[in-house]
């Protein structure tokens, strides 16, 4: 399934004895709702290393989003984090109050949202809001941060970044507001960006400039990077690892050329089956997984995926008993009572 479009690099596998810059363990997250409790993200624990690149991939409202929320404390109310460590270079970010998260997030954490105009302030100039971010954590002069905010400018590809640092947002085509955001979170050289569904509003060739550009900086410049999003074919050819998002849970993680290769979990593979070949895909047949995801403020005792899972639909089991992580010979860690099975491995 090559997205032979996209002209990356080739990811940069992070060494697993290396400590991780971004650890997370048992992480929670809630939201109160009319309806109950939703319990978006659930138990989900992982790590990051230098240079790594991971993708967290899933439907929507699979959780991808309020775990990205949840790692920088910007988690919208009447949702929070209920239990669990975020762990950031030795630093525990969980219980944080307002100031000690803002200090974190553009220092340490780096962000690039899927929307620019919705990240940008519309009514100042680039300059003003890129200073701005500079200088929040740095103690440098109005003067210096504009140098460095134009040196980044130009080394996102913004051509007479002297003269464009005075424009606002909307003077600018929207990819290229999304290469003033990849500069912004890397200003302040933090040990790990995360990029929410960065190209959703881009055209194809604009897409793959972007992630190239993502790619390339995180690479030179050794930060982690973790990549939300529903595109398989960003995760084939960006990233090196990835975690497989159902229900608040990660259900699968493994390696980006295993999932790929042999997909050990039953969702996994239908993700896998949805993607679009123009070259035998039939015009208006839309591949889709059957059902609907499940009611996140009910917490079923079985496996959430099991009423639209070909296995889990005839096998009791799973409608009654939670599968547990096991990890598997090709090293994939899974959620499933019959990877082995699937996989023709043992688990």
């Amino acid at each position: 399934m090559s997205h032979a479009s996209l002209p990356l690099l080739s990811p940069r596998p992070a060494s697993p004895d290396e400590a991780p810059v971004l650890a997370v363990r048992g992480l929670r997250t809630d939201f109160e709702a009319r309806t109950g409790t939703v319990h978006a993200v659930r138990d989900v624990t992982f790590d990051v290393r230098k240079g790594q690149r991971l993708a967290i991939v899933g439907e929507s409202g699979s959780g991808k989003s309020a775990l990205a929320m949840s790692l920088v404390g910007l988690v919208p109310p009447p949702g929070r984090v209920v239990g669990g460590s975020i762990s950031l270079n030795g630093k525990e970010l969980v219980g944080l109050d307002d100031n000690g998260m803002s200090q974190v997030r553009g220092r340490d954490i780096g962000l690039v949202f899927q929307d620019p105009m919705a990240a940008l302030d519309p009514l100042r100039t680039i300059g003003s809001q890129f200073v701005e971010t500079i200088r929040v954590h740095q103690d440098v002069s109005v003067r210096t941060a504009r140098k460095m905010a134009c040196e980044l400018l130009a080394e996102v590809g913004v051509n007479d970044p002297a003269r464009r640092i005075a424009d606002y947002p909307h003077q600018y085509s929207g990819g290229m507001r999304q290469r003033v955001l990849i500069a912004m979170a890397i200003a302040n050289d933090p040990a790990v960006v995360i990029a929410d569904e960065p190209t959703t509003a881009l055209d194809v060739t604009t897409q793959a400039q972007v992630l190239d550009l993502l790619a390339k900086i995180c690479d030179e410049r050794g930060n982690a990077l973790i990549m939300i999003t529903h595109n398989l074919g960003i995760v084939e050819e960006l990233c090196d690892s990835v975690n497989v998002m159902y229900a608040g849970r990660f259900v699968e993680s493994t390696s980006a050329r295993s999932l790929f290769e042999t997909p050990a979990h039953p969702y996994s593979q239908a993700l896998l089956d949805c993607v679009i070949d123009p070259a035998t895909t039939r015009r208006g047949a839309m591949p889709a997984i059957p059902g609907s995801p499940p009611d996140l403020s009910v917490d079923e005792p079985g496996c959430p995926f099991a009423p639209r899972c070909p296995i889990g639909r005839n096998e009791p089991r799973c409608a009654t008993e939670r599968p547990e992580p096991r990890t598997l010979s090709t090293g994939a860690v899974v959620r499933c009572h019959f990877a082995s099975d699937i996989t023709g491995g043992e688990a």
